[in-house]
């Protein structure tokens, strides 16, 4: 598995990836598909007044427009975090940022939503948005800072990564799992099924 930073290659196979994150890839990879990434940039501001479901699926499909072209199936997927205010928590700006978003979610449940866009060969798509509740334990300053210091938090939103040590933070969730990754995956594998992807068939050593 490759990733690529142009066009991509004639030789690629026909699914395609739209993000560079290590995460969403093993998600994918988990259940057998084989693909190629092709990071999508695109401006991830938030617009005046834009709820936060519409955010996410905005920024899902133009990942998947910027990717996209005739003869391949692409997935792209955005994840928000909704703190209990309402407010979307992107990726933090700094690690004092980083503490301040974490400190908003302390001892809170708060939401997690992952929209995916896949838009198949010939053009048509298929959207679907995940959504999760995720509780924090109640975390002391100090945790916080230790946990910011290792440098975790500072490309996730909300600032932590549940696959990673922001587990020790997260009391329950309600819901699933990969949605707060950031690939809801059976959504995913539906949405792709429809565009005419299975993917392959579970296999055994076992006889």
């Amino acid at each position: 598995m490759a990733e690529v930073n142009g066009p991509v290659p004639s030789c690629a196979p026909p699914l395609v990836l739209a993000s560079a994150s290590p995460r969403r890839a093993e998600l994918l990879s988990r259940v057998g598909y084989r693909f190629e990434t092709c990071a999508a940039e695109v401006d991830e501001s938030v617009r005046a007044d834009e709820v936060p479901t519409d955010y996410v699926s905005r920024l899902a499909r133009a990942k998947a427009d910027a990717v996209w072209e005739s003869g391949l199936t692409v997935v792209a997927s955005d994840t928000c975090v909704v703190a209990p205010d309402g407010t979307v928590l992107g990726k933090p700006d700094d690690a004092r940022d980083a503490i301040r978003m974490l400190r908003s979610l302390s001892g809170r449940t708060h939401s997690v939503l992952t929209a995916v866009c896949v838009i198949g060969p010939d053009g048509s798509s298929s959207e679907v948005l995940g959504s999760a509740r995720v509780t924090f334990a109640h975390v002391d300053d100090a945790t916080l800072a230790g946990y910011v210091a290792g440098g975790e938090p500072m490309d996730k939103a909300g600032a932590y990564a549940l696959q990673g040590q922001g587990a020790a933070l997260v009391e329950s969730i309600e819901g699933d799992p990969t949605t707060v990754i950031g690939l809801p995956l059976r959504p995913t594998i539906d949405a792709l099924r429809a565009l005419g992807l299975p993917p392959p068939a579970f296999t055994s050593d076992h006889p």
